[in-house]
């Protein structure tokens, strides 16, 4: 069975943001996974120094067939730093897992399945 991590910025810690359907749509999409017969979890994390822990452990808790990064850590200028550190803790603690990009929530289990095959 294939596996994915969804790698996403705390909806929670995004002011101005409806945090409640943001995390409805991202677990509408680990359903999906569920649906298709893929594993999935998700890691949400913060710009607070806590990322790298717990991205290190979500990473290397299993093997990963692709990991997929969230539009909104992606987009936002400001989380360009903590960008560039999920791409290099993936490269450092999942060589074997492809990356792939959404768009945004909705959009999760396409931009997986573009790496899975």
């Amino acid at each position: 069975m294939s596996s994915v991590l969804v790698v996403g910025y705390d909806p929670q810690a995004l002011p101005g943001t409806d945090a409640e359907t943001v995390r409805a749509a991202l677990d509408g999409e680990l359903k999906r996974f569920a649906e298709i017969g893929v594993e999935a979890a998700m890691t949400l994390v913060v710009s607070d120094g806590s990322a790298e822990p717990a991205l290190v452990a979500s990473l290397t808790g299993r093997p990963w067939d692709v990991v997929v990064v969230g539009g909104g850590i992606r987009k936002t200028e400001q989380l360009l730093p903590l960008f560039e550190q999920i791409v290099n803790l993936i490269h450092r603690h999942a060589p074997q897992a492809a990356i792939a990009f959404n768009t945004g929530a909705a959009d999760t289990v396409e931009a997986a399945l573009r790496r899975l095959g």
